[in-house]
């Protein structure tokens, strides 16, 4: 990642900051910290070059639990500080760090846009289907008859689902991961790392507090195997205990099929997180348990033009052309009056 890497070797415990880790016992953010000092010290990421950004919510905590640089900034408005970041040092290696209630609510502009410009940064959404750090209310992902402290007769508001606006979005990088499948989220967070253009990575994180067990159905050892379904770039789509089930289309419409009954992996879906036509990804992030398993792993993977790339570039050509500007000349310039 940078010269400084070969020139000095981190362990995880070189990306722990002083300070106190301050969330729940028994809550997913720590092992998305956990993984995410992994995965930093095992690519040698230089602390100088890495910048943590946040909004508000038991999330937005993680700049101060990384010894890297880091923005506690204001509700929702994480990506366009970091777009900001971003164009301003393009050598800089900057990470969003949010939650389904800052991401989706009071910030679902800002991030639509950050991702839709392909900025070179990475989002990392944490989804625990409820708010967190305020006590207890419904969610923009909250599903529907959801009862919380906000909604004592049941959630009837549609929930948002992140990936899915992300792939609208066009998204060049797109997943899926579970706070206590370590290895997993661990690759996804390396892949991310890796992608050139905005990344953004959904992770079901369990609310021990005031939602445990959302995702238990993916998480439980003994379901897991029916209800999610790893993806691998150029593999059919099987799930199962058995490895006897898959996914194939009917038409414009996925359906489950048992292998072995006059049907063999051929007449499945196969994933190509490669495609630059986003529609079967979006039909993957529509796959939603109780009737399918849940995709997890990279849904899209693609090549676009960075936005901060572009924006430096039209910086250079203006100069080039116009040369270096004139802030006094501008403002005496174009069309100006004088209020008597």
């Amino acid at each position: 990642m940078s010269d400084n890497s070969a020139l000095q070797v981190l362990k995880p415990s070189d990306f722990a900051s002083d300070q106190d880790v301050r969330w729940c016992p028994g809550c997913g953010d720590y092992s998305i910290l956990a993984q995410m000092k992994k995965v930093l010290a095992s690519v040698g990421a230089p602390r100088e070059k890495t910048v943590f950004v946040s909004g508000i919510g038991c999330s937005s905590r993680f700049p101060y639990y990384m010894n890297t640089y880091g923005m506690h900034t204001i509700h929702g408005r994480a990506p366009a500080i970091a777009t900001g970041i971003k164009a301003v040092h393009p050598d800089l290696h900057v990470w969003v760090i949010t939650g389904d209630g800052d991401g989706l609510s009071i910030g679902g502009n800002h991030l639509l846009h950050a991702i839709r410009r392909n900025v070179d940064i990475n989002i990392v959404l944490f989804n625990n289907r409820i708010y967190g750090l305020t006590k207890g209310q419904y969610s923009p992902t909250s599903p529907l008859g959801k009862v919380t402290k906000s909604t004592p007769m049941g959630v009837i508001d549609n929930p948002l689902h992140p990936l899915s606006i992300a792939i609208g979005c066009e998204a060049t990088f797109v997943a899926r991961t579970i706070d206590v499948n370590i290895k997993h989220l661990g690759m996804v967070l390396r892949r991310a790392l890796e992608h050139r253009g905005t990344s953004f990575i959904e992770v079901y994180q369990n609310c021990v507090v005031f939602n445990d067990g959302a995702f238990s159905y993916a998480t439980d050892r003994e379901t897991k195997a029916e209800t999610t379904l790893e993806l691998e770039h150029g593999k059919p789509l099987i799930f199962g205990k058995n490895r006897d089930k898959g996914i194939r289309l009917n038409g414009l419409d996925p359906e489950i099929v048992e292998l072995g009954k006059g049907i063999t992996e051929d007449d499945l879906l196969f994933h190509d997180e490669k495609a630059p036509e986003p529609s079967l990804a979006y039909l993957l992030s529509r796959m939603r348990y109780p009737e399918f398993p849940e995709p997890i792993g990279i849904f899209r993977a693609v090549e676009q033009p960075c936005y901060d790339e572009l924006l430096n570039h039209q910086i250079d050509e203006a100069r080039k052309q116009k040369g270096e500007g004139d802030l006094e000349k501008l403002f005496h310039s174009g069309d100006t009056w004088v209020v008597q």
